[in-house]
């Protein structure tokens, strides 16, 4: 997507700026300039390809954030309450081992991933891909794109993905051995062997 002129790059070297338009100055990024891009921009909300492009993404209307939040409220019950591992809500980056930065709309790691991490690690963007994550299409979303974006994760160590589509009330359930179920809105969907014990059912989402 386009940069807005209202985002604030970061502070360029003068002479290689004057080289190269603002796009590309941005797509060189390094991962710390990429954070701190991200942090000067906090009314913004970003990705970025894992060849350096960043892309804008759009806010979400109520509904959706609706929807999100419900979603994650009940995700982040289950991991309180199993102790198994750390939920994240759709502000969160991760840096995926293919060099892309990506935020689900919810993502859970397991614990003994997360306490790999060192402080300086859980503090930026999360160097790793999460184990489970959630993509709630919005109404500027295209089912296409987003089942990309999906594949992606799995690429990356995704071990089950939800790709959930209020609009045609159906929801893509993605797993690591590649098998994708399609299932309707009058469903409950598992956490399978990933998230043990969790369950969602999907009508409170319409």
């Amino acid at each position: 997507m386009t940069v807005m002129h209202s985002i604030s790059p970061p502070a360029p070297d003068v002479a290689l700026a004057g080289r190269q338009t603002l796009a590309e100055y941005l797509q060189r990024l390094s991962e710390d300039e990429f954070y701190a891009f991200c942090q000067q921009n906090r009314d913004q909300k970003f990705e970025r390809r894992a060849d350096g492009t960043i892309e804008l993404m759009s806010l979400t209307g109520g509904e959706s954030g609706r929807r999100n939040s419900r979603l994650t409220s009940r995700l982040d019950r289950w991991a309180e309450d199993s102790g198994l591992g750390v939920v994240f809500d759709s502000s969160t980056g991760f840096r995926l081992p293919n060099g892309a930065v990506r935020s689900p709309d919810a993502a859970w790691v397991s614990q003994a991933a997360w306490e790999a991490l060192t402080p300086e690690q859980r503090r930026k963007h999360v160097p790793l891909c999460p184990d489970f994550a959630v993509e709630l299409l919005s109404e500027t979303d295209t089912i296409s794109d987003i089942v990309v974006k999906m594949q992606e994760y799995l690429d990356n160590g995704l071990r089950l993905g939800w790709l959930i589509d209020p609009k045609t009330e159906t929801a893509r359930v993605f797993r690591a051995n590649g098998s994708v179920e399609v299932r309707n809105f009058a469903e409950t969907l598992s956490g399978e062997d990933v998230l043990p014990g969790f369950t969602f059912a999907l009508r409170t989402l319409s």
